[in-house]
């Protein structure tokens, strides 16, 4: 029954995610030593002004992932740190790279067989052969770890086969890949990790029945837009959870996504009575209030059907007058690692929503319009 209602991945994948959190950390702890000596080799632990440029690479969710991980990277390694698509860095690689400067490359890749993720590290390993390349992939065959082979500089870290999802939507393998980055932010202070980590799983398995109980009760196919903002690195659970939706309902619930700010300039224009408006609430009191202010201006101009706020505990008496439903996650999680608890809800909205609209969310897409992974196509 789980395969002919194309459900025998996606709901699996999702609720298995705080029980495979360890392992990932397991994972790294086992290949600590190599992967520090690679980061100390490439400058990160250097004096500051030799430090490299970090790049954050991916496409679509792994490109997400970069902007889970691009602030907390920055604080913790003192480098600079951007997130920078595959699909923008392929046609514009000599733009992105200052000659002469020092690089390291981060590739996120569930399959690590993307056209444009292998061709682009190709291209830079052929044009700039001194940028550092490390993989971190669910793929163990992955065409990324072998194209780096020939890198002059390059590690590769591959997560357990269990998070490599199955389904055409990437949940277990966004999480998991999002944790591996933040034990690279702890590189040399995992056991300070190992703590946070504890608390994310403890959340991800409170959060997750209230997260579902909401999903499916906002699944109605009356609705037909919906809104995700968030700022800092919440900003990314907007985009991955507006991305999510949109893919498992093959474009029938149209979304978006803004910065809690970025909302007001034109963005706003697109929400109405059809609309529901998410918003992921930080932890943080100068942008808890901010997001306060936002929810309690688009109830007033009554321009979305409903408002459904993810936030701590904490913020609960702040935000709860201001929406129709408050989620709240455990207190006593920076926003820095919250995406993996937080985007819980956008990935059970887009199940749910797919269900209800009688589509398949292991392949949600019977026309063939996107793939798992994505099809070939030419490279210049």
């Amino acid at each position: 029954e789980q395969e002919a209602r194309g459900v025998l991945f996606t709901a699996r994948e999702i609720a298995q995610q705080p029980d495979t959190w360890r392992s990932t950390l397991e994972i790294f702890k086992h290949n600590q030593e190599r992967i520090c000596s690679f980061l100390e080799s490439v400058g990160v632990q250097g004096q500051l002004e030799d430090r490299p440029v970090v790049m954050l690479v991916g496409a679509g969710t792994s490109d997400y992932i970069g902007y889970a991980l691009e602030l907390l990277l920055r604080q913790k390694w003192g480098c600079e740190v951007s997130a920078c698509a595959s699909t923008e860095l392929l046609p514009n690689l000599d733009d992105y790279v200052v000659p002469g400067r020092r690089y390291l490359w981060i590739s996120f890749s569930r399959s690590g067989d993307s056209p444009e993720a292998v061709a682009v590290v190709e291209q830079a390993i052929k044009l700039h052969p001194s940028i550092a390349h490390l993989v971190i992939t669910c793929n163990a065959q992955a065409r990324l770890i072998s194209v780096c082979e020939n890198a002059k500089h390059a590690c590769s870290i591959v997560l357990d086969d269990a998070v490599n999802d199955r389904s055409l939507a990437m949940t277990s393998s966004f999480t998991n890949m999002v944790l591996m980055g933040q034990c690279l932010a702890h590189a040399w202070s995992i056991e300070e990790y190992g703590a946070i980590l504890e608390r994310l799983v403890g959340a991800g398995r409170t959060f997750m029945p209230q997260a579902e109980k909401e999903a499916e009760r906002l699944s109605s196919p009356a609705l037909s837009r919906a809104c995700m903002v968030g700022t800092g690195s919440l900003a990314s659970v907007a985009k991955e959870s507006a991305l999510k939706v949109l893919e498992m309902t093959a474009g029938q619930l149209k979304t978006m996504s803004e910065t809690t700010l970025g909302l007001r300039h034109g963005p706003m224009a697109a929400l109405d009575a059809e609309t529901l408006f998410v918003c992921f609430v930080s932890g943080e009191v100068c942008r808890t209030n901010y997001a306060a202010d936002l929810l309690r201006e688009v109830g007033e101009k009554k321009i979305t059907a409903r408002r459904i706020a993810v936030g701590p505990a904490s913020a609960r008496e702040k935000i709860a007058p201001y929406c129709e439903s408050y989620l709240a996650v455990d207190n006593g999680i920076a926003d820095a690692y919250r995406p993996v608890v937080d985007v819980i809800f956008g990935q059970l909205l887009g199940f749910y929503c797919s269900v209800a609209r009688g589509l398949k969310p292991d392949a949600p897409s019977p026309g063939g319009v996107i793939n798992r992974v994505v099809e070939k196509f030419k490279i210049y």
